[in-house]
């Protein structure tokens, strides 16, 4: 349990607050602020990333740190899938490009636990990604928050 402050919307959640808490989560990850990120995870929360199980903040700080440094113009778009309680499940698509200039789709899905606090305690993703030709992009908003207006996954077909 963390002596910070609540991190609202906390469990149990309903529809709209399940769908706040993933709008929240994907405008961190489209800051790439590894260290605010960070803040977002319990003291101890508890990761499955690929083939990466990351355990506590410095952890988690340090893999999006990585992460950041060779995904480049990263851009992300999170769906609400199900939720129950605490927990909530999301998938996801993200693009990014290699130093190389090389494009690249990911699609994934996530399951999410909380503590009491609002803090996610763990998280197990599982991820596919694949090529794309710059031309194929889907996300192309200006760096740092999805507009609101802008298309969703499932606008997408994703």
């Amino acid at each position: 349990m963390t002596h910070e402050a609540p991190r609202h919307p906390l469990p149990p959640f309903t529809e709209e607050t399940a769908r706040q808490k993933v709008r929240l989560a994907e405008d961190g990850w489209n800051s790439r602020n590894p260290a605010k990120v960070a803040l977002a995870y319990t003291p101890d929360s508890k990761w499955r990333n690929r083939a990466e199980f990351p355990v506590g903040r410095q952890e988690i700080e340090d893999f999006l740190t990585r992460k950041w440094d060779k995904e480049l113009d990263y851009r992300l778009i999170k769906e609400l899938w199900a939720f129950n309680g605490n927990r909530i499940a999301v998938r996801y698509a993200y693009e990014y490009h290699d130093d190389s200039g090389n494009w690249f789709r990911a699609y994934g899905n996530e399951n999410w636990e909380f503590d009491e606090n609002g803090f996610m305690a763990h998280r197990h993703a599982s991820i596919n990604e694949k090529p794309i030709r710059e031309d194929e992009r889907k996300f192309r908003w200006p760096l740092g928050r999805r507009p609101d207006d802008h298309p969703g996954l499932s606008d997408f077909g994703f």
